[in-house]
Protein backbone atom coordinates (compact mmCIF):
# COMPACT_ATOMS: atom_id res chain seq x y z
CA UNK A 1 0.00 0.00 0.00
CA UNK A 2 1.39 3.40 -0.91
CA UNK A 3 1.76 6.06 1.76
CA UNK A 4 -0.85 8.24 0.04
CA UNK A 5 -3.47 5.53 0.40
CA UNK A 6 -2.48 4.77 3.98
CA UNK A 7 -2.71 8.42 4.98
CA UNK A 8 -6.37 8.55 4.00
CA UNK A 9 -7.45 6.22 6.77
CA UNK A 10 -8.53 7.93 10.00
CA UNK A 11 -6.47 7.22 13.10
CA UNK A 12 -9.22 7.80 15.67
CA UNK A 13 -12.20 10.06 16.30
CA UNK A 14 -13.14 12.75 18.79
CA UNK A 15 -16.34 14.38 19.99
CA UNK A 16 -17.39 17.82 18.79
CA UNK A 17 -16.45 19.27 22.21
CA UNK A 18 -12.99 17.64 22.05
CA UNK A 19 -12.49 18.80 18.45
CA UNK A 20 -13.44 22.41 19.16
CA UNK A 21 -11.24 22.55 22.27
CA UNK A 22 -8.27 21.01 20.47
CA UNK A 23 -8.51 23.38 17.49
CA UNK A 24 -8.83 26.37 19.83
CA UNK A 25 -5.73 25.18 21.72
CA UNK A 26 -3.79 24.84 18.44
CA UNK A 27 -4.82 28.33 17.33
CA UNK A 28 -3.91 29.80 20.72
CA UNK A 29 -0.51 28.11 20.61
CA UNK A 30 0.12 29.27 17.03
CA UNK A 31 -1.47 32.73 16.65
CA UNK A 32 -0.25 33.01 13.04
CA UNK A 33 -2.58 30.12 12.13
CA UNK A 34 -5.74 31.85 13.38
CA UNK A 35 -5.89 34.36 10.49
CA UNK A 36 -5.00 31.66 7.97
CA UNK A 37 -7.67 29.25 9.22
CA UNK A 38 -10.27 32.04 9.39
CA UNK A 39 -9.50 33.16 5.83
CA UNK A 40 -9.38 29.68 4.32
CA UNK A 41 -12.32 27.93 6.03
CA UNK A 42 -16.00 28.00 6.75
CA UNK A 43 -17.26 26.64 10.10
CA UNK A 44 -17.77 22.89 10.40
CA UNK A 45 -21.19 21.30 10.79
CA UNK A 46 -22.35 20.31 14.24
CA UNK A 47 -21.56 16.60 14.17
CA UNK A 48 -21.32 14.45 17.27
CA UNK A 49 -17.96 12.96 16.25
CA UNK A 50 -15.13 13.90 13.89
CA UNK A 51 -12.29 11.86 12.40
CA UNK A 52 -8.69 12.50 13.43
CA UNK A 53 -5.71 11.55 11.23
CA UNK A 54 -1.98 11.12 11.86
CA UNK A 55 0.08 13.94 10.41
CA UNK A 56 1.83 12.87 7.17
CA UNK A 57 4.80 15.22 7.72
CA UNK A 58 8.00 13.25 8.18
CA UNK A 59 9.24 13.55 11.77
CA UNK A 60 5.99 15.03 13.10
CA UNK A 61 4.13 13.05 15.76
CA UNK A 62 1.00 15.22 15.60
CA UNK A 63 -2.63 14.52 14.85
CA UNK A 64 -4.83 16.38 12.38
CA UNK A 65 -8.03 17.92 13.76
CA UNK A 66 -10.89 19.34 11.68
CA UNK A 67 -10.84 23.15 11.79
CA UNK A 68 -13.61 23.63 9.22
CA UNK A 69 -14.42 23.20 5.56
CA UNK A 70 -12.08 24.58 2.91
CA UNK A 71 -13.56 27.68 1.27
CA UNK A 72 -14.65 27.03 -2.32
CA UNK A 73 -13.41 23.42 -2.17
CA UNK A 74 -15.09 20.17 -1.24
CA UNK A 75 -12.68 19.17 1.54
CA UNK A 76 -12.17 19.18 5.27
CA UNK A 77 -9.51 21.63 6.43
CA UNK A 78 -7.39 20.18 9.23
CA UNK A 79 -4.67 21.53 11.51
CA UNK A 80 -1.80 19.60 13.06
CA UNK A 81 -1.28 19.69 16.81
CA UNK A 82 2.33 18.45 16.47
CA UNK A 83 5.66 20.10 15.89
CA UNK A 84 5.03 20.94 12.22
CA UNK A 85 1.86 22.99 12.82
CA UNK A 86 0.79 22.60 9.19
CA UNK A 87 -2.67 22.67 7.66
CA UNK A 88 -3.99 20.12 5.17
CA UNK A 89 -7.06 19.33 3.10
CA UNK A 90 -8.70 15.94 3.69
Amino acid sequence: MTSNVGQNYPYTSETEVERAARVEAILNARPELRDKVTAETTPPDHNERWWVWKCPTKGCDGLLHVAGYARDLHALYVTCDGVCGKTFLR
